[in-house]
């Protein structure tokens, strides 16, 4: 993988709201179901989510930066941090270049060389040449954890807005209850520690990207929900308490006499949540249906002429 950094077109000292900034933006462009056919968009949205997974970990991104690791996580080298480079003069530390080696700090070759011989006493408990102790040890890096796995959750619109906990099994078969964040989209991103496969240094993390359905006649609009609600002429006319569907069950609505189309009235905490745990709104816009060939309200309707001039606004 390429630098993190450069993938989330971040620069290297981005601080973490930065960081998320950025990953959340080309996540929603580069996501599969926006681009469903631009397969390299996925991998794009691969690549981005996978240094975001780095960068978002502190101690993965400050043995980064420090060149312990590379972008996939791997270890650069096998002694540790900063590598080999040519001894400073009279106090057993490193820095220039060693046999080809580089690193981004200095490394005292004394611990190194403890951790090898076993302790202090390592080489016979003598000092070794230039300074160097008898043995190596403080410098081992820490055994590498198992790998990240990814996981992507198709979760229901209502659920998704309602904030539903959802099952979900495990690549070890392990079923889990999982709780959707506050302000949940399309394209959130869930790490659970621990759950991904398991390593030397422990187990590395399970990452699920939740995926919400869309939904057969609500839509989201931000964290308000958007409904055209059908009504006949008489209610319209008249007015008229109907039932409206939302996420959450059918509540009763009154529309007050002469709603036209076009109305559009507010239902309070019906919506998805907000990151702050609040709700957002559902918007109910009212669509007047007349019924088909209807001779009886045609004929109730002779003779009778609406004297307002309707298209007046549109200049015509």
């Amino acid at each position: 993988m390429a630098d993190p950094y450069s993938t989330l077109g971040v620069a290297r000292g981005a601080s973490e709201k930065d960081i998320k900034s950025a990953y959340r933006k080309l996540a929603k462009e580069l996501h599969p179901d926006r681009n469903k056919d631009n397969p390299k968009a996925a991998e794009r949205f691969s690549d981005v989510t996978r240094a975001y997974d780095l960068l978002s970990d502190k101690d993965k991104r400050a043995q980064y930066d420090r060149g312990e690791i590379d972008a996939d996580g791997n270890p650069t080298m096998p002694f540790g941090s900063g590598g080999f480079r040519s001894a400073r003069p009279g106090n057993g530390r490193t820095s220039g270049g060693f046999g080809g080696f580089g690193g981004a700090e200095e490394v005292d070759l004394g611990d190194i060389f403890e951790g090898l011989f076993g302790g202090r006493g390592g080489m016979g408990g003598r000092r070794g040449p230039a300074g160097f102790g008898g043995g190596m040890g403080a410098g081992r890096p820490q055994p590498p954890r198992g790998g990240n796995v990814q996981y992507r959750l198709t979760v229901p619109f209502a659920d998704a807005a309602t904030r539903q906990d959802q099952r979900i099994t495990l690549a070890d078969g392990k079923t889990i209850d999982l709780k959707l964040p506050a302000g949940v989209e399309n394209g959130t991103q869930m790490r659970l520690k621990g759950k991904g496969e398991s390593g030397p240094g422990g187990a590395g993390d399970a990452l699920v990207t939740i995926e919400i359905q869309p939904h057969a006649f609500f839509r989201r609009e931000g964290d308000d929900i958007r409904l055209d609600l059908p009504i006949s002429l008489d209610e319209a006319v008249n007015g008229a308490k109907v039932k409206v569907p939302t996420v959450e069950g059918a509540v009763m609505l009154t529309i007050a006499p002469g709603s036209g189309s076009g109305k559009t009235l507010r239902l309070k905490g019906k919506g998805f949540s907000r990151k702050d745990g609040a709700r957002g709104d559902q918007l109910v816009t009212l669509q007047v249906e007349l019924p088909p060939d209807d001779k009886d309200l045609a004929k109730r309707l002779e003779g009778w002429r609406d004297s307002r001039n309707l298209r007046g606004r549109l200049g015509v």
